[in-house]
């Protein structure tokens, strides 16, 4: 579906199939390359997305992808719930003003990343930027700090005006200032909004021009705040998710790759896992909630790694007792879960000695909590070992959404 604003704005669903014109097609086969990416597949003049949502900008085209868990196509809809999610899990951790989500509900949700970072920008150069320390060494026409008697000597020789030094300078030049200089450049670059491109020239002449330095995860590992520039921490976060995810064509110099993707199943998790925990907060339900326990079930001979069961979400009662819960991005449409799906409860069962295991399914309409029993091994006989199908139907605020998926787990703990 094309933007009525802008042609080369296309917004889809998750398994979406998008038609493309050759030069379009040409790029997203360039992107795919021969090992491919996870987020979509080449189909005849088209692309089909997989599981992954956010946002895709290959050259001029941005693609906004969409989770869905209904048979409605409100994409006004579900771009809020989606920038809702994101933002409980973490990565929105910038909360724009209403405002600002109102002024970029027919863009795409790059277009809010980039105002989050403008915006934080802004603050930064209107509080002024942090210095700090750093250490100098070179040719200064003056004598400061210590002269580095060796270099001096060899580069200098006929130079008797020129010393060679090493000295501490404190002044704004330095890692963050040098990233988010970076990531600045790279929003002027990939902004379409022409409601942005005034603030983005304005803050390009404004904050103070930095060497260009390679970026990498470790890059971002390394940096430490403290009390001085915490602040910076909101845009730092931001310049990570796009300085990463920026491919460049290095080839053609046409078709640069932005991808902020996210795989859905993982964000549901994230997400039932956050509900739980912000809402748990607020009422006394004698149990505690963890995250991805993990626990060795198996290890090749003469090999010290080991595989794992991790259960998505984790419930332990005041009496001891544990509870698994497993969630899946899809909706069951009335069918049983996969065999695969129960093969992991019996195992999440079996193996932590659960007394209650579900599986946590999105759904369009209200229905009961229902539940089944394994067989005996090798018998037709059922055991008292439960596996019960919680599904959740969507709200259309985000808090209320969250709300809901507390009190349907709650309710069901407590049967």
């Amino acid at each position: 579906m094309k933007s009525n604003e802008n042609p080369n704005h296309f917004t889809v669903f998750e398994y979406d199939t998008l038609r493309l014109t050759p030069p379009q097609y040409q790029a997203f086969q360039t992107y795919y390359g021969d090992k491919g990416v996870p987020y979509f597949n080449l189909i005849n003049n088209g692309v089909r997305f997989c599981q992954f949502v956010g946002v895709l900008q290959i050259g001029n085209m941005t693609i906004e992808v969409l989770p869905k868990a209904d048979k409605g196509n409100d994409k006004g809809k579900w771009k809020s719930l989606l920038i809702g999610m994101l933002r409980e899990v973490g990565v929105f951790n910038v909360h724009a003003p209403s405002s600002s989500d109102l002024k970029l509900q027919n863009n795409s949700i790059l277009d809010l990343y980039l105002e989050l970072f403008i915006t934080e920008i802004e603050y930064l150069l209107h509080r002024g930027l942090v210095k700090r320390y750093r250490k100098t060494e070179g040719n200064t026409t003056a004598l400061k700090g210590s002269l580095q008697f060796g270099k001096h000597i060899q580069q200098n020789l006929v130079h008797q005006e020129r010393f060679y030094v090493s000295y501490t300078t404190y002044d704004t030049q330095h890692t963050v200032h040098s990233i988010l200089y970076k990531a600045l450049r790279l929003v002027k670059n990939i902004n379409t909004q022409n409601a942005l491109h005034t603030r983005i020239g304005a803050l390009t002449l404004h904050f103070p021009e930095m060497p260009d330095i390679k970026v990498s995860e470790a890059t971002f590992e390394k940096i430490t705040y403290n009390r001085k520039d915490e602040h910076y921490q909101k845009a730092i976060d931001i310049a990570r998710l796009l300085l990463l995810n920026y491919h460049p064509d290095v080839s053609k110099g046409r078709n640069h790759v932005l991808a902020l993707m996210f795989d859905m199943n993982l964000l549901w998790e994230q997400f039932v896992y956050a509900s739980l925990r912000k809402n748990i907060k607020k009422e006394k339900n004698g149990y505690t909630i963890k995250a991805q326990i993990s626990k060795a079930f198996w290890q090749a001979h003469e090999s010290r790694n080991a595989s794992h069961l991790k259960p998505d979400i984790f419930i332990e009662t005041d009496k001891g007792k544990c509870i698994v819960l497993d969630t899946k991005w899809k909706n069951l449409n009335g069918s049983n879960p996969s065999p695969e799906d129960l093969r992991q409860m019996y195992a999440y069962h079996d193996y932590f000695n659960a007394q209650k295991v579900a599986l946590v399914y999105p759904i369009d309409k209200e229905t009961k909590a229902k539940s089944g029993f394994f067989f005996e091994k090798g018998q037709r006989v059922l055991t008292d070992k439960e596996c019960s199908i919680i599904s959740i139907t969507t709200e259309p605020d985000i808090a209320l959404w969250q709300k809901s998926i507390f009190k349907k787990i709650d309710d069901w703990l407590n049967l």
